[in-house]
């Protein structure tokens, strides 16, 4: 029996908890080096559409294939329309509860690296440093020449399609500019891949949130870490192929959950 209304005060808040935040709570407290892995389900939260859910971008519009992106000029006008199109806009977009805590779980040292397949810059605008987030499919905030990789920003890019529809090209080669994304049929980049197989194998806990684990070889690092001995967690609103291997599953709100297992 407890002695004082303190101690009362605190089984009454323990019993408010729902399991899954106890059990989240006491795995991220055993753990030294947790990887996170996230995917489109977690910027839905900040107003960010995901890409093969009920309402996704690709049941709107086909996606551009790279090799089509560089043989066609019509295809890269498409392309850069739908960059600068209000529905694609995403400048505007701020980190949500989901980011935050992410980002004050790196703060504590207890995440070594945020893996991402988002384009969206919001794990570094929530303020996970840089150097910790490896982006396996670019980002969205600024373009390159796919020729000599000069960066160009893209307001400048914008403001001209804009006003005339000039497609941008490099300043330097002459090559052509795209935005710092990985496309459909693009080979996905060797260093980050590296990256990301590496703190995989280190890490002794990993998260997979809001990615439905479909899009290989991304979505290997899951699998991958749990048969190299980590403990595995999926936060997704829906069923993945690795729930019946997971220590832990939450088909929950990524934003709340995450906000209440750090707290």
């Amino acid at each position: 029996m407890p002695d004082t209304n303190a101690d009362v005060i605190a089984m009454s808040d323990m019993e408010k908890v729902p399991q899954h935040i106890v059990e989240l709570r006491a795995l991220i407290k055993a753990s030294e080096r947790i990887v996170v892995f996230t995917g489109a389900g977690i910027s839905t939260e900040s107003g960010i559409p995901d890409f093969r859910g009920p309402q996704g971008i690709w049941g709107k519009m086909t996606p551009i294939d790279f090799s089509d992106f560089v043989a066609s000029e019509d295809m890269r006008r498409e392309s850069w329309q739908r960059k600068f199109s209000s529905e694609g806009n995403w400048d505007e977009a701020e980190p949500n509860a989901g980011h935050r805590a992410i980002s004050s779980l790196v703060d504590a040292g207890k995440v070594t690296h945020v893996i991402t397949q988002n384009v969206d810059g919001l794990h570094q605008k929530s303020g996970t440093p840089d150097e910790l987030v490896i982006e396996l499919h670019g980002n969205a905030s600024y373009a390159t020449c796919l020729s000599c990789a000069k960066r160009f920003e893209l307001e400048e890019i914008k403001r001209d399609f804009l006003a005339d529809g000039t497609i941008p090209c490099c300043d330097e080669c002459n090559g052509i500019v795209k935005t710092a994304t990985v496309s459909f049929g693009q080979e996905m980049p060797l260093e980050e891949m590296q990256r990301a197989e590496a703190a995989t194998l280190d890490c002794d806990l990993f998260m997979a949130i809001g990615s439905s684990l479909v899009v290989y070889p991304a979505a290997g690092f899951p699998r991958l870490a749990k048969q190299n001995g980590a403990r595995l967690v999926i936060i997704n609103d829906q069923e993945t192929d690795l729930d019946p291997v997971c220590d832990l599953v939450l088909h929950e709100r990524i934003g709340p959950t995450l906000s209440r297992a750090v707290d």
